[in-house]
């Protein structure tokens, strides 16, 4: 008769005598275990010795693997940084020419303030704005350049008002509603603004072109004593901006000038101020006819 599939663990000897081992063993390792643990809670310090071998044991592998890690963060550091660096460069090129601004209208501060010297009782004022807001919109398809602001009668605003940003002259006021207002660029055909040399006396006109630049037209002519870099500010003459302020920075020379940047660009400005026209009689207060001509 042929024996049968299934065969039970007792069939043989050997069988039995494998798992019997087995049950012993692990009897045995809980047993060691369990006296083990119950050393480990009575008197930890014995077992100091072995964990310290074993940590000998493994250190080479653990400095190995901190010092890959230590390498591989060096190197991801090292590949950000370099792909930071662009707009890192970008930041302090803007950074720079923001304080360059800042150090031609100083310049020009000083210079306005020597003009002044032999006035008496004349003190500086700050000036209070009459609204700041945000550009909203602008002319994009029009030869005319125009901007809209989110501020109008309402909050103060009137025709004629110079609009600057922190780095330098917007436009002024040219229309007025009561929530909103327009804005005259300078870089409109049809703004005029008087001008000085930041570093010295020579005054000039910027004339928008339509095409985002400037053209510095010289008052007198003759030789052109411009050059490429030259910071353009405010000279207060026909009011409406105070003296002092940033205005453009020329690029190009010409025979009766130059062309120009602005250096406070509509389309990367978002919130402007408002200012009151700017009177130079006001600004002279309560001068004698005398002090009047120290100006002139």
């Amino acid at each position: 008769m042929a024996p049968t599939g299934s065969r039970r663990s007792g069939f043989s000897r050997r069988a039995q005598y494998n798992l019997f081992t087995g049950y012993l063993i692990a009897g045995a390792g809980a047993l060691i275990g369990a006296i083990l643990l119950t050393l480990s809670f009575f008197q930890p310090q014995l077992f100091g010795g072995l964990r310290g071998a074993a940590q000998t044991g493994v250190s080479p592998a653990t400095e190995t693997a901190a010092t890959v890690r230590t390498g591989s963060k060096g190197f991801w550091e090292t590949v950000s940084g370099y792909y930071r660096a662009g707009s890192k460069n970008a930041d302090l090129k803007r950074e720079m020419e923001i304080a360059r601004i800042r150090l031609a209208e100083a310049d020009a501060v000083k210079q306005e303030n020597r003009r002044l010297k032999g006035l008496l009782d004349l003190h500086d004022k700050e000036i209070e704005p009459v609204a700041v807001a945000r550009l909203v919109g602008s002319s994009a398809s029009s030869t005319r350049r125009f901007a809209y602001l989110g501020a109008g009668s309402n909050d103060g605003v009137a025709i004629g008002m110079p609009v600057r940003s922190p780095r330098g002259v917007v436009g002024r006021i040219l229309e007025v509603g009561s929530d909103s207002a327009r804005v005259l660029l300078l870089t409109d055909t049809e703004s005029i603004l008087p001008v000085r040399r930041a570093k010295d006396e020579v005054v000039a006109f910027a004339e928008g072109r339509g095409d985002g630049l400037l053209r510095i037209r010289l008052i007198n002519l003759g030789i052109n004593p411009l050059s490429p870099g030259d910071v353009f500010v405010t000279s207060g003459a026909g009011g409406y901006y105070p003296p002092g302020i940033a205005v453009a920075i020329l690029t190009e020379t010409t025979d009766d000038g130059g062309l120009a940047r602005i250096v406070s660009d509509p389309a990367a400005t978002d919130y402007v101020s408002v200012e009151p026209i700017y009177e130079p009689d006001a600004a002279l207060g309560a001068a004698t006819p005398i002090e009047r001509e120290l100006t002139d």
